[in-house]
């Protein structure tokens, strides 16, 4: 548990910088120039993330069972999921309504996909690693949400085919990944 924990402070805490250091940030990007503040930050995620994946699989061995979901979790968590799957896919569609409307879809589908795993997982490192990440995504929106409000960020109208085509890819998405990836990627299949 100890390498998902230093790996989540790792990954979170670059992906922090612009809500608790964005004066740093902005010094640090000025100073070192964009391609090695970047290369840092990739560096660094990549680095969070290994050490994420390494101790989640190792906690896995000997899970600590807190609570117990009700069956019915695993059915709200695969429908939670797929919304996640299309709010991710909004923050890339361009001209969509979904992310006109909501701005910050991506990280939205991070707090619906973390909840999601949250209701549907009674075990200590389930809750540390997704409870760590919807702590991540609300605190993250809030800041998205105040810098829009303080630069006057107008997101344009959307179309409804863009709209459509979000919407049908994020389902499509779900999907294969429920169906097939999660079992091959995670060890674990939702549906199997």
């Amino acid at each position: 548990m100890a390498y998902m924990v230093l790996g989540l402070f790792i990954f979170l805490g670059v992906h922090s910088l612009r809500i608790f250091a964005d004066g740093w940030r902005t010094q640090t990007l000025a100073r070192v120039g964009e391609k090695a503040f970047k290369g840092m930050y990739s560096l660094l995620s990549v680095l969070g993330l290994g050490l994420i994946v390494w101790g989640f699989g190792l906690a896995r061995e000997a899970p600590v069972q807190l609570w117990l979901p009700p069956a019915g979790m695993r059915h709200a968590a695969a429908l939670l999921n797929v919304l996640a799957f299309v709010l991710l896919v909004a923050a890339y569609v361009p001209g969509n309504a979904i992310k006109a409307r909501l701005h910050h879809p991506m990280v939205l589908g991070v707090k619906t996909w973390a909840f999601a795993h949250l209701i549907a997982n009674g075990n200590l490192a389930h809750m540390v690693l997704f409870g760590a990440f919807l702590a991540w995504a609300v605190l993250d929106f809030i800041s998205l949400r105040r810098r829009d409000r303080v630069l006057a960020v107008r997101y344009p109208a959307g179309t409804l085919s863009a709209t459509l085509v979000t919407l049908l890819l994020g389902v499509l998405l779900a999907g294969v990944f429920a169906l097939w990836l999660h079992g091959w990627l995670i060890g674990v299949k939702p549906f199997g």
